[in-house]
């Protein structure tokens, strides 16, 4: 069922319509919905990644702890919007962004002896100590069905553990850098949450058995969303785990807040069938919302009839059939959904795709073909 106040911006809006619907009170109660299930000494954090629109950013700042960040462009919008505290993490930080980095006090997850030297040779030239967070691959198995993974096998990500005595004592003799805290993200869209707070305590036991003087431990986020609505990530499971005195547990999640805060809009311009398939292409596609395509699966809609029709002849329509809801590209990979069954849709109706608030727009290749980007609205 969409919300009325979606479906308000969505009848407003100029035709052809393809558009971001965001809702910030949607964003502010998930929030407050994973605040309330963090055990206490836990901080929470935003991952821009999932969302960085400049509103949402401004509404979310007051009530998270800070911002995590993964590039020079997102440490700029969270510092526009007042973030609290921010960490910056991130494989391939450049000079410029290490020096933005120093000079905004953020917590740098540092990713490699080499990012390490830099970083301190950096700080000294700005004459300024830069906070430092050790990001470890750390080689446990993490059995959950998750999306994808970051640590327990080869990635480009962080420092191996068997590597972490010696970045300890580098960080202890180079000026300008000081240690206050290890970074073990791990894994995106994990719906498991048992598993979740195994993980989680593992990662607690072990950092504390390492001996190291910390302030905190930063195990990323990695709530996921099931985009077929038959599971979910029991957030509340969180509560459960003990973090000991003196560190703070960071969560820095991003899909399980934005996700829902978001809806993606297209009209269907034409209804055609072709060996034997409905098609019902829409002006938009993957250009706007690619992660369907990139992951492989049909993406739930719900069809918001529109009754204006400026044509003089017949409005074409489909009853009682599966339809394939393609873009505008021209790729046969440009589908959004495959067999969805639709009782009634007409050319001219919306498809509104619910939990598009994360990594939609973000991840899509907005300048294929140079089609008209989506109109955003904000409420």
């Amino acid at each position: 069922m969409l919300p009325d106040r979606v479906v308000m911006a969505l009848r407003d809006g100029p035709a052809p319509v393809s558009a971001y619907v965001y809702d910030r009170a949607t964003l502010l109660d998930r929030v407050a919905l994973v605040r309330s299930s963090l055990p206490p000494g836990a901080a929470l954090l935003y991952a821009v990644k999932a969302n960085g629109h400049p509103d949402l950013l401004a509404a979310v700042a007051p009530a998270v702890d800070g911002f995590e960040v993964a590039s020079g462009g997102e440490l700029s919008r969270a510092l526009a919007a007042g973030a609290g505290s921010i960490m910056f993490a991130g494989p391939a930080k450049t000079d410029v962004e290490l020096r933005a980095a120093i000079r905004a006090g953020a917590t740098v997850n540092v990713e490699s002896e080499f990012e390490l030297r830099r970083l301190s040779l950096l700080a000294v030239a700005a004459g300024a100590s830069a906070e430092v967070g050790l990001r470890v691959n750390r080689p446990v198995p993490f059995t959950a069905d998750v999306t994808h993974r970051m640590i327990g096998e080869p990635t480009q990500f962080g420092i191996s553990e068997v590597d972490l005595p010696a970045l300890v004592d580098l960080v202890s003799r180079l000026p300008g850098v000081r240690l206050r805290g290890l970074h073990l993200h791990a894994m995106s869209n994990n719906l498991d949450a048992d598993a979740h707070v195994a993980f989680v305590t593992d990662a607690l036991d072990w950092a504390v058995s390492t001996g190291l003087d910390l302030d905190y431990l930063n195990v990323g986020g990695g709530f996921g969303i099931d985009y077929l609505r038959s599971r979910s990530f029991d957030v509340a499971l969180l509560k459960s785990i003990v973090i000991p005195a003196g560190l703070c547990l960071v969560f820095e999640p991003g899909r399980f807040l934005a996700a829902p805060a978001g809806w993606y809009a297209a009209e269907v311009l034409d209804l055609k069938r072709s060996h034997g398939r409905w098609f019902a292409v829409v002006r938009g596609g993957t250009h706007h919302f690619r992660l369907p395509a990139a992951w492989g699966y049909s993406h739930p809609f719900t069809i918001l009839p529109v009754d204006g029709w400026p044509y003089p002849f017949t409005r074409p329509v489909v009853e009682g059939v599966e339809v394939d809801v393609a873009g505008e590209l021209c790729t046969p990979r440009d589908i959004l959904a495959r067999g969805a069954w639709v009782d009634r849709l007409r050319v001219g109706d919306l498809l509104v795709f619910a939990d598009t608030g994360a990594y939609g727009w973000e991840i899509s290749h907005r300048d294929f073909l140079d089609h008209p980007y989506p109109a955003m609205i904000v409420l």
